[in-house]
């Protein structure tokens, strides 16, 4: 993926802002599955490739099911869960599968680490993403690209994470939309 930060909205609001951005691929986090055609619809019109969240899709069961029904019914770039039944079932259709994990202790990691070897996502979403050491390990461990995702509030904390491993950044903080790829 050539693209180093990946928009993230949480609301239309947000997600207008970034049809007008120029990046290609998006992230969409929470949102009513009734929002989901509008979404689809507006992303296509302006030629965006959207990664849902599923476990944030209001309304909606994240599941291998539920995980079906959005890659036939709105054929997305590509699908985050903390779920392998999602991440499977995502590899299958033959949509991006980015797995999220918490960075929370030693015993969290090491389960993360197992659940990843299942999985085998095509990404990583790792969260904080604002400890550059935490990446640099799980890159070496996996060796499975990265998404840094969560607590990156400035453009040196994206470039730290950036040179730590990661392959992108997602990010809700439309000020860092602003990073040009040139300076990072």
């Amino acid at each position: 993926m050539d693209q180093k930060i990946l928009p993230a909205s949480s609301n239309m609001k947000e997600f207008e802002h970034f049809l007008q951005s120029p990046f290609e691929i998006g992230v969409m986090l929470e949102v009513h599955i009734a929002q989901l055609k509008n979404i689809h619809s507006m992303a296509k019109r302006y030629g965006k490739k959207m990664i849902y969240h599923v476990d944030m899709i209001q309304g909606l069961k994240s599941d291998d099911f539920s995980t079906e029904y959005i890659c036939q019914e709105y054929k997305p770039y590509g699908l985050i869960s903390t779920k392998s039944s999602v991440i499977l079932k995502a590899k299958q259709k033959g949509v991006i599968a980015v797995q999220r994990v918490f960075l929370i202790d030693s015993h969290a990691l090491e389960k993360s680490y197992k659940l990843i070897e299942k999985t085998r996502p095509d990404y990583i979403e790792v969260l904080p993403g604002a400890m550059p050491w935490m990446i640099r390990e799980v890159t070496e461990r996996v060796n499975i690209p990265i998404f840094a995702g969560g607590l990156i509030r400035t453009p040196e904390e994206v470039k730290n994470a950036l040179d730590a491993g990661a392959t992108a950044i997602t990010t809700s903080k439309s000020n860092l939309w602003k990073i040009q790829e040139s300076d990072i």
